[in-house]
């Protein structure tokens, strides 16, 4: 074994041999990969290798399709050894609402190159005749995808990246990460010896978590259980090898051909979890117990689907754990917390199917500083630290699974694990009727049925389907509130990172594309980029004193943006980054009435004058110093109010009551969703991701303020302009447009819708999409794909509410 190396890859399952792969493909040569056991030992040697591209995150398709491309592509140098077999696969509709959802999931797809189809009934049973006709509605086949032998393409992985000198080492463990005096890598040290490196990529799948303790880091990842079953071929019905992968998700089941019989696997609604508080070094090559009664309704889903496995005999219940993740994407990129050290893992289900595309991705992001697609939904950075709670962290692991094949609606909301996390305001909103949806671990308020008991949100679509949802009044009721009179939302749960020291103004104006350097009490609406112009965080940045400022971010994104401060931050000590965001909690006051109600409980001057909108300053409420910014996320006049923490309860009850008389309502997350993108206020990791650039976005640059991350590339960008601009469309959906829809113009495939909401103030659903600029142009007649048929759409000029501005800054 070598004593130092230029990157060290800890786990010799697939992922790691295929970013060895990549690396030294790459030219990246002085590579050492390290198994503690033999390769594919872990989770490899026993996965089913089902390879789908059909999925609903447009990132993951792409990384799926990569890796059918780089197996093809292996399966041409070394033939059939490798395993990979392209017979397509057919995603069965057993219901109508499933046949809608598989409608909706094509048309994101196809808007990203996948080839898929929705095909009959009867033409699916024409493809695999096995299959009983009740209840089939239609499929969606997708000819590319197939099935591959894990441990095969792993071998043949490592080869050639060992061909090309990359270091395989197995039965050796690493023991320690050694880090310098910065914190950054300088050594992994094993049971065989020490090999000094500044890049370790913990690949070490449901050992990560182990792993990445050595380094203080704690990686969000939980052993599940996941079965499936082997058959013996039926005598006279033996399948033959072009037989497609079947998914029937509403009866729970998957299978595939294997030897001539049936391979039989599925999701639980019901999952286990296993080995929680980590996983033995010394579990190795080995697998669980089969648990028949945790596999029975997988199987009795399988038979009313294929009557024909009532002849089949079993072989074996196989159960081997799986490394999952709370959301089920994977766990990749550098951790901002340590340099030099990388994670490759939670694979969840989707790990063999994406393991090529991993392995490019993470050479790039290697080698080169970042990766070439959009991987917001994949980076190891967007978990925060209320995931160190045990308990809640199982839970989510274990609905990620339940809702694998579960049909699970855009509106329904987790249920395992809550309440983790509750604002200041949560009794005083319960009082109110208020409906809780969750996000990053927090309550937040959906939408509020006054006169009724509190509830949380969960499956709640179940009950209403794709129709119209049952709170659609009352957030319309709501929404009118805000643009008529007044309403006040809980805020609590959005970031606030505090940035501070010498060097604070100048590390974030090499960060953002605003200019920072404004006075103390002035507001930047901004965005960070990367290299490459995308969009990694959409932030306000307020000064609050000459070496201070507050970041606010958006609930879920706190992590994230965090994060990318934190890989960005000098490392000469200058700057200081502290989340303060359960320290404060953030009452949102908005509406034309907005100033006469805060005036009524402040002596403090809220005049326009005195006041001006983008700006903050401490005032008085009820008796409580409060840090009032002038900004407001539903385009009508309004404060952000930060209050500490104990007091914010006196707060709302004296808001409460001096806009008794006003027409205060509270508002939720749903009307202000519609508010917003009236306004075409954006949301980051939909219609502003890494892949997006803000002057396609529309977003305001400051290129005289001097140099910024992105700035070369956004000077190039203005030169000859963007390909696309993002644009509303307007249109009856007839509650219908959820996002990820195909635009079309005429019968030329345009884009994907971006986000959506239906317009409450102007009566219409409202779709954001990247348009090129020929069709960029209001009164432009476009469609979207809804459910299989095309609704007429308009381009429309944005904003739709207040185009002025003048109502936001009166």
């Amino acid at each position: 074994m070598k004593d130092q190396a230029q990157v060290v890859i800890i786990g010799g399952g697939i992922f790691g041999a295929s970013i060895a792969y990549h690396l030294t493909e790459a030219g990246c040569n002085d590579v050492a990969l390290l198994e503690k056991g033999e390769l594919t030992s872990g989770t490899t040697f026993h996965s089913v290798g089902l390879v789908s591209q059909f999925r609903t995150s447009p990132a993951l398709m792409k990384v799926v399709n990569y890796s059918i491309r780089l197996f093809n592509r292996l399966k041409e140098e070394v033939g059939d050894t490798l395993g990979w077999r392209t017979v397509g696969s057919l995603r069965l509709a057993s219901s109508p609402d499933r046949l809608k959802a598989l409608q909706r999931e094509v048309s994101r797809a196809r808007a990203i190159g996948i080839e898929a189809e929705i095909v009959s009934d009867r033409r699916a049973l024409e493809i695999a005749p096995f299959l009983s006709p009740e209840d089939l509605y239609a499929a969606v086949y997708v000819p590319d995808d197939g099935h591959v032998d894990p441990s095969s393409v792993t071998y043949e992985l490592a080869r050639q990246a060992k061909k090309r000198g990359a270091e395989i080492c197995t039965g050796v463990r690493v023991t320690d990460i050694r880090l310098d005096r910065r914190g950054a890598v300088e050594a992994v040290v094993t049971d065989h010896g020490t090999i000094r490196t500044e890049c370790v990529v913990n690949a070490a799948g449901q050992w990560a978590p182990r792993v990445g303790k050595m380094v203080g880091v704690h990686l969000p990842i939980v052993p599940m259980m996941n079965q499936y079953l082997t058959t013996k071929p039926i005598e006279g019905h033996e399948l033959p090898p072009e037989t497609p992968v079947i998914r029937d998700p509403d009866n729970l089941f998957y299978s595939r051909e294997d030897v001539g019989a049936f391979l039989i696997g599925g999701f639980e609604t019901n999952p286990k979890p296993w080995s929680t508080q980590g996983v033995a070094w010394d579990f190795s090559q080995q697998l669980l117990s089969g648990e028949w009664e945790l596999f029975e309704g997988i199987m009795a889903g399988a038979m009313r689907r294929i009557p024909l496995l009532a002849q089949a005999e079993a072989i074996e219940l196989v159960n081997g754990p799986d490394a999952f993740t709370p959301d089920g994407f994977y766990l990749l990129g550098p951790v901002p917390e340590v340099r030099g050290f990388f994670v490759a893992a939670g694979g969840s289900d989707n790990g063999i199917a994406g393991s090529g595309g991993v392995g490019k991705l993470m050479a790039e992001w290697i080698l080169e500083g970042e990766p070439s697609l959009d991987t917001h939904e994949m980076n190891v950075r967007r978990f925060g630290t209320h995931l160190d709670h045990h308990d809640y962290l199982v839970e989510h692991c274990r609905e990620v699974i339940r809702y694998y094949y579960h049909l699970r609606y855009p509106y329904d909301e987790n249920e395992w694990g809550r309440p983790l996390r509750t604002s200041p305001f949560y009794h005083q909103l319960q009082e109110h009727g208020a409906v809780f949806g969750e996000k990053n671990g927090w309550e937040r308020v959906n939408y509020l049925d006054p006169g009724k008991p509190w509830r949380r949100a969960g499956a709640d679509q179940r009950s209403w389907g794709w129709g119209k949802p049952d709170f659609f009044d009352r957030v319309a009721q709501e929404a009118r509130a805000a643009r008529q009179s007044a309403a006040i939302i809980d805020m609590t749960s959005f970031g606030k990172i505090d940035v501070s020291g010498p060097g604070a103004a100048a590390f974030l104006q090499h960060l953002a594309v605003g200019n920072i350097d404004k006075p103390v009490g002035h507001i930047i609406y901004t965005q960070f980029l990367n290299s490459s112009g995308g969009i990694e965080s959409d932030v306000t940045v307020t000064r609050l004193a000459p070496d201070r400022f507050r970041v606010i971010s958006g609930t879920a994104f706190v992590s994230n943006d965090l994060g990318w401060m934190r890989l960005h931050r000098p490392a000469d000590g200058g700057v200081t980054l502290e989340d303060v965001s359960e320290q404060w909690g953030c009452l949102a006051l908005c509406g034309p009435e907005a100033r006469t109600i805060l005036q009524k409980v402040t002596a403090d001057d809220l005049s326009n004058a005195a006041f001006p909108y983008m700006t903050a300053r401490s005032i008085t409420v009820a008796g409580v110093t409060v840090w009032a910014q002038r900004i407001s996320y539903t385009g009508e006049l309004g404060w952000e109010l930060y209050i500490p923490w104990e007091q914010g309860p006196q707060v709302w009850e004296a808001l409460m009551g001096a806009g008794k008389d006003s027409g205060l309502r509270p508002m939720g997350y749903r009307a202000l969703d519609s508010l917003r993108i009236e306004k075409g206020y954006l949301y980051w990791s939909a219609d502003i991701t890494p892949a997006d650039n803000p002057l396609a976005a529309g977003l305001p640059v400051d290129f005289e303020k001097g140099d910024f991350i992105g700035r070369e590339t956004l000077l190039a960008y203005r030169r000859k302009g963007t390909p696309t601009r993002l644009c509303a469309l307007v249109l009856d959906a007839k509650h219908g447009l959820y996002g990820g829809e195909s635009v079309y113009h005429r019968d030329r495939l345009i884009d994907r819708i971006r986000s959506a909401a239906f317009g409450h103030t102007i009566g219409k659903d409202i779709g954001l999409v990247y348009l090129p600029p020929e069709l960029a142009v209001p009164d432009t007649d476009l469609s979207v794909e809804i459910f299989g048929r095309r609704v007429p759409a308009r381009v429309a000029r944005m904003p739709l509410v207040d185009p002025s501005g003048a109502r936001l800054r009166s």
